[in-house]
């Protein structure tokens, strides 16, 4: 059963003794990821987010990300045009392991939602940008994970021979990739620091002097070094931005030049799929195995005739589009090699929605569920002091009025 967010608010005395609670809320919706999440109200005016992590892969995406996050020195923050939380306690709270981080107020858009021009479209380039440029010798001396370019493109082979391997992998996808991949003029790009799972959600914007601006980044527990365009694979989700936030992200880098990049994106975008099959392959999950099957028909389809170029903008955007997401691996801050449970299952699961309704619930023994969602971070709260568990109308009404918040800050950028 949930916690109710005054149980969740708790765990906020342990990790700071002397903390006076006024007021909780819950924030964000994790229980099927076993992560809970509320906001916290403070005496001194202070609001603090609190993450409950219950099962063993949750408790450890938690703390991977609450020790990249302490890692960032006031040298490295310094270096952004924005905010990362800050992680202020960590305590026991029961079974679960709990987190207590600042609350960075704002709001956030969906991919799809972004409008075409140099308005939002340059504000997500230019800060992904900032991420890229930070210090790639800061970053390795904190011990976290580097990859080259040879060792990329090789995680990128060994992940298409896997799915080929399985005889479930349509030929001409196989074909498509291993094009790419075998074009080493592809592969001669400089590593840098990334997120490896960045989505535009990550972004939280708020107004400022009436201007749209981005005032913080979440996700942080992917942070590696390694091929940039793991972080623009989501651009096919916004297809009317992508040229823009590619062109604000490249005039603001100070890295050379890299003609590949969206290619290698787009790439990226595509092998989820890949992992989703060699998943259920190795676990001898039909269920998995048939899904990821039928996302492979429906992306071998929309991309006929068409190559991973290295140059333009193609016709492949509208193929990933199709897929309506673009997902993320699970856990890559321990390791974000091409690992082949690297999936997002919940971003498939929400395209199986589509083209196959009668999959089983993974309530049910289907699919499972990514165990971190970053709604929690900055979802809007409702107001909730009481001791009860809220509802699912609850949870309707708060994503209903953060889409509309969002909606509406878009129409002022746009109108402006």
């Amino acid at each position: 059963m949930p916690r109710s967010p005054l149980t969740l608010a708790a765990s906020v005395t342990a990790a700071l003794p002397g903390a006076t609670i006024v007021g909780a809320s819950r924030l964000g919706s994790e229980e099927r990821g076993g992560v809970e999440s509320a906001l916290v109200e403070l005496a001194d005016g202070r609001r603090l987010v609190v993450r409950v992590a219950e099962d063993d892969e949750a408790g450890r995406a938690v703390r991977t990300e609450a020790r990249v996050l302490e890692s960032l020195s006031a040298g490295v923050r310094s270096l952004l045009p924005f905010a990362a939380p800050r992680i202020l306690g960590q305590t026991s709270l029961g079974t679960g392991h709990a987190v207590v981080a600042d609350y960075i107020d704002g709001y956030r858009v969906d991919a799809s939602d972004i409008p075409p021009g140099a308005g939002f479209a340059g504000l997500i380039g230019r800060a992904l940008a900032a991420v890229h440029d930070l210090p790639v010798t800061v970053i390795r001396a904190e011990g976290f994970p580097v990859r080259s370019a040879d060792q990329v493109r090789t995680d990128t082979a060994r992940i298409i021979d896997r799915a080929d391997a399985s005889g479930r992998l349509p030929r001409a996808l196989r074909d498509r990739w291993r094009t790419l991949v075998d074009d080493d003029a592809a592969w001669r790009f400089e590593a840098t620091v990334v997120l490896d799972g960045f989505e535009v959600t990550s972004l939280i914007f708020d107004d400022v002097a009436e201007t749209p601006a981005v005032v913080g980044l979440l996700g942080w527990h992917g942070l590696s070094i390694g091929d940039p365009a793991v972080d623009l694979r989501w651009l096919g989700s916004a297809p009317a931005a992508a040229d823009a936030v590619h062109d604000a992200y490249a005039a603001a880098s100070h890295r050379a030049s890299d003609a590949a990049l969206l290619s290698r994106a787009r790439l990226f975008a595509e092998l989820e799929f890949a992992k989703w099959l060699v998943h259920g392959v190795d676990t001898d999950d039909e269920v998995v195995v048939s899904d990821a099957e039928k996302l492979l028909a429906s992306l071998a389809e929309a991309t006929d005739g068409t190559e991973l170029v290295r140059h333009g903008q193609g016709d492949v955007d509208d193929a990933i589009a199709l897929l309506e997401q673009v997902p993320a691996p699970s856990d890559s801050a321990i390791d974000t090699s091409m690992q082949t449970d690297a999936y997002d299952p919940v971003a498939l699961g929400a395209y199986l929605a589509d083209v196959a309704p009668e999959r089983p619930d993974p309530d049910e023994g289907g699919v499972p569920t990514l165990p971190v969602d970053l709604s929690e971070w900055t979802a809007a709260p409702s107001p909730a002091h009481d001791d009860t568990s809220p509802t699912a109308e609850d949870d309707e009404e708060s994503r209903a009025e953060t889409a509309r918040a969002s909606r509406e800050a878009l129409r002022r950028w746009t109108e402006g």
